[in-house]
């Protein structure tokens, strides 16, 4: 009997030790500042891929001009990288939630 009671206070020691661990109130701190004080990742992806989306129309337009006989391959490539980026700042936003 007395093992049992040794045992459970042992047990209800390491709960009160374990519920009181520091760093729940320092990480929400971090993501805090980090949210109110940076862009968030899908408004950097949004911005990057627009630039994709500028560039890959401009070398497209001046490969078309100059007669390249297969400008599907750059079209498909720049528009790959621009849903890319958009797809990786969406996961990024719900993966850290910056």
């Amino acid at each position: 009997m007395r093992k049992y009671i040794g045992l459970t206070a042992l047990l209800l020691l390491i709960i009160t030790v374990s519920n009181a661990q520091p760093g729940l109130d320092e990480m929400q701190q971090a993501q805090q500042s980090l949210t109110s004080s940076f862009f968030s990742a899908l408004d950097c992806s949004l911005v990057i891929a627009a630039i994709f989306g500028i560039l890959g129309a401009v070398r497209i337009f001046h490969n078309w001009q100059m007669g390249h006989p297969r400008i599907d391959q750059a079209v498909a490539g720049w528009f790959f990288a621009a849903l890319f980026m958009i797809l990786a700042g969406a996961f990024l936003q719900a993966l850290f939630g910056i």
